[in-house]
């Protein structure tokens, strides 16, 4: 594993208080202005993890429950159909337009942003963290980062995520741990690798999340192994599902706690349906490197959750790279901009 701090050259920042990792608020915080202040990231050495021989995939285990890992491992997946729908804005450098693809049997939506040009054009899949579905508009809570990675010659798919938007319902998705989440965003890139689209090269995948959606990346690489090229998370939710529910399900949310408790038993009560559904449990099953991009003062996603997440990666042998970013809390502003462009730099040494 590989730790980087990260040294900002200006002394203030913007730090929004009412920044929610799975919280309520979070939609407005990604949204927040970025800034244009530079930062500047200390040497690194490779981990040695980095080089070494990849080893075989461990087999699925046996699922405990359908809302479980292990059953997102086994299940089989089908997303297609992804089609372009109206034209939402033009720019000088990409073509914005709402999408549509199949999960399973739920139709999904969101964004499509298209680099202007013949392509074909790398993949990021934007996975976003929590945002009220109730409030939730397509393609919300991760603007700024469409804006970037598409204007880097990324063509950037964000997925709203099963009840968001203009996405089917899934009534049970709060009650089954909102594993269904992590369907939509496997299921986005068999929709990208069968669209037929020649601007998109489905050859060149890589996942994005913040804050819950960085719950979502790490599901997605330790249960579909080489499906994608490479992981980016930024300021994510723990790797364990008890430190997630303990923060902001259990004592905040008590009729969501009490829907899950009465369906899958509380942490106490059925410990190992707990761990399946926690990527953590499963670090040794992924193949793709991971970046983890976080704030030494995020007060929401604490970093001790970081290096938990990292350190186990690391344990594993796996390829996993922690940043540190000195003075920001959860949703990053003067270092914003040096963030991504350690994140355009990290996805293109994997192609």
């Amino acid at each position: 594993m590989r730790i980087t701090p990260v040294r900002t050259v200006v002394a203030a920042f913007v730090l929004l208080a009412s920044a929610a990792c799975t919280g309520e608020r979070e939609g407005q915080d990604a949204e927040q202005s970025a800034g244009t202040s530079e930062s500047t990231s200390a040497p690194t050495t490779p981990s040695p993890s980095a080089s070494a021989a990849p080893s075989p995939t461990p087999p699925v285990p046996t699922a405990a429950s359908p809302v479980s890992l292990p059953a997102l491992m086994a299940k089989e997946y089908d997303g297609r159909a992804l089609r372009l729908r109206r034209v939402l804005a033009r720019t000088d450098a990409y073509v914005r337009h709402a999408v549509t693809y199949r999960s399973g049997d739920l139709r999904i939506s969101g964004i499509l942003n298209i680099p202007r040009g013949g392509g074909p054009f790398p993949v990021a899949i934007l996975a976003h963290g929590y945002i009220d579905p109730a409030i939730y508009t397509t393609g919300r809570g991760m603007a700024r980062e469409q804006d970037y990675l598409a204007r880097e010659g990324f063509a950037v798919l964000h997925v709203d995520y099963r009840n968001h938007a203009s996405s089917d319902d899934d009534p049970d998705a709060e009650r089954d741990l909102r594993l269904g989440y992590t369907e939509d965003v496997i299921n986005a890139v068999h929709a990208v690798r069968r669209s037929g689209d020649p601007r998109l090269d489905g050859e060149r995948v890589g996942l994005v999340g913040r804050s819950m959606g960085g719950g979502v990346v790490q599901n997605v690489l330790v249960t579909q192994p080489g499906l994608v090229d490479a992981g980016v998370v930024f300021a994510s939710v723990s790797s364990s599902t008890v430190d997630n529910y303990r923060r902001w399900i259990e004592n905040d949310r008590p009729e969501v706690a009490r829907a899950i408790v009465r369906a899958h038993g509380s942490p106490e009560d059925n410990p190992e349906l707990w761990a399946q559904a926690s990527p953590r449990t499963y670090v040794d099953r992924a193949t793709e490197p991971l970046l983890m991009l976080h704030g030494t003062v995020d007060d929401t996603c604490p970093p001790r959750w970081a290096r938990r997440t990292a350190a186990a990666f690391e344990e594993a042998g796996k390829d996993v790279r922690l940043v540190w970013y000195e003075g920001e809390g959860h949703t990053f502003g003067p270092q914003w901009p040096a963030s991504m462009r350690e994140t355009v730099r990290f996805l293109r040494r994997q192609w």
